[in-house]
């Protein structure tokens, strides 16, 4: 076909069908920079819309026991003597719960093979490797924060954790298995709202998966500061209630 009769294939083309159909591009680049500190967002001006959890429905025994606990908590809680907990304990949070306690900031580093998150709250630190195979869970060694493989889907962040210690408090405080399977998706609500959806599945503990959703709010200016915790004015008692030392004098 020379020239000229590829202009005409194009025009009539054009007129029968409309526009000469392009290829679908990726989404722009500040779509996926999500580089920067956020601090957890719960209301206010800007929120995206609540987003309800999923209910949370446990298997047998472990739907009694996380009750009983919770209530066990609720009580010493109101008595003033609350129960310790990995935090009060100075240990780390891991996985879920790292990625929202209280309104402490956490901070997105990104390069082409890796997005890290770092937290204020005990300099807490995950890796995400990008578009890597993850491995198989008995191939991970368990820890506070496990594997975590991640890959874009559009303007979206789809992260998938595996090998979470169960010694590690879930959402909730929720029991969990070596089984646990995390799955996250980032996505930038706008520019300065960023979107964590987490799901948690575990055959073991879970009738069927969580999900709840959090969001934080951008911080442009802010500089992570150090957070070490030594734990010199608290200990446990042997009813694993969190008391005050009292020098002697």
């Amino acid at each position: 076909m020379n020239r000229a009769s590829s202009i005409t294939a194009i025009v009539l083309f054009t007129l029968l069908y409309g526009a000469w159909p392009r290829a679908q591009s990726a989404p722009p680049a500040a779509n996926r920079d999500i580089t920067g500190a956020w601090e957890p967002m719960r209301g206010g001006p800007g929120a995206p819309p609540p987003t309800p959890p999923s209910p949370i429905t446990l298997k047998a025994p472990y739907a009694a026991q996380w009750q009983a606990r919770r209530a066990a908590s609720d009580e010493a809680t109101r008595k003033g003597e609350p129960l310790a907990t990995l935090g009060s304990e100075c240990q780390p949070y891991g996985m879920p719960t790292m990625m929202a306690v209280a309104n402490y900031p956490m901070e997105i580093l990104q390069s082409p093979s890796q997005v890290t998150i770092v937290t204020e709250v005990h300099s807490e630190v995950r890796r995400v490797f990008l578009d890597r195979p993850q491995m198989k869970l008995d191939e991970v060694a368990p820890g506070y924060y496990g594997r975590s493989i991640g890959r874009w889907e559009g303007d979206t962040l789809v992260v998938d954790t595996i090998g979470i210690d169960p010694k590690v408090a879930g959402y909730q405080s929720l029991p969990h298995s070596a089984q646990l399977r995390i799955t996250e998706r980032f996505r930038l609500a706008s520019p300065d709202v960023l979107q964590d959806q987490i799901t948690l599945d575990d055959p073991v503990v879970l009738e069927k998966p969580v999900t709840y959703t959090l969001n934080y709010r951008r911080l442009p200016k802010y500089e992570m500061v150090e957070f070490i915790c030594d734990n010199n004015r608290e200990y446990t008692d042997d009813n694993g209630v969190v008391r005050m030392k009292v020098l002697d004098k």
